[in-house]
């Protein structure tokens, strides 16, 4: 793991990952599969079974997510966690992303998130770590206060690696954050591309 632990372009993590909350504009989230490219252009069958056309600027990155395991999550890491509502005032993960320590700070804090209904995302440090046979439960210490989130076995954990644009083929699976245009066209400044097939669970 530590070979690929390394932050591809921390300060543009930062507009993938940190909430709207005190910005003019909210962010866009494109999660689907590339199916066409064309220049700086790609089009998206997203994951609601609409098309999204994201204009790409000249110098954008591409991050590679690739799978971790449950293992890899220690005391002292930063991470960021989707979850849902749990038991009595836990919330339970419903992915776990590794942030790269270079990342380390990115988007911290706990707030709505649009991955399903009623979800957060808590990037934040691993403060404790309780084992429990269907999976740990962690307690998380952001800024503002901390979060108790239950990880059950089998939920994706992945982090990141360096990517770049000969991923960005039709059948790849992405997650962009952008700005929606007047005529509907997201433009981005990075993407997130799994790799070998893997889905993006952010």
């Amino acid at each position: 793991m530590t070979g690929r632990l390394r932050a591809p372009g921390t300060a543009v993590l930062l507009v993938l990952f940190t909430a709207a909350h005190g910005s003019a504009q909210v962010p866009v989230r494109v999660r689907g599969t590339i199916a066409r490219v064309s220049g700086h252009t790609l089009t998206i069958a997203s994951r609601d079974n609409s098309t999204v056309e994201v204009r790409l600027a000249d110098d954008a990155g591409v991050t590679a997510v690739v799978p971790a395991a449950l293992s890899d999550i220690k005391v002292g890491q930063f991470v960021g966690i989707a979850a849902l509502p749990g038991e009595g005032d836990s919330l339970r993960a419903q992915e776990v992303l590794i942030f790269p320590e270079a990342a380390r700070g990115t988007g911290e804090g706990h707030y709505p998130w649009d991955l399903a209904p009623g979800s957060t995302m808590t990037n934040a440090t691993v403060q404790t770590r309780v084992a429990r046979a269907d999976g740990p439960v962690l307690t998380l210490r952001h800024k503002d206060g901390s979060v108790k989130i239950e990880v059950p076995t089998g939920v994706p954990i992945v982090t990141f690696a360096p990517g770049d644009r000969s991923m960005l083929q039709p059948g790849a699976h992405v997650f962009i954050s952008g700005q929606q245009r007047s005529d509907g066209i997201v433009t981005a400044g990075r993407v997130l591309v799994g790799k070998d097939g893997l889905i993006p669970p952010m």
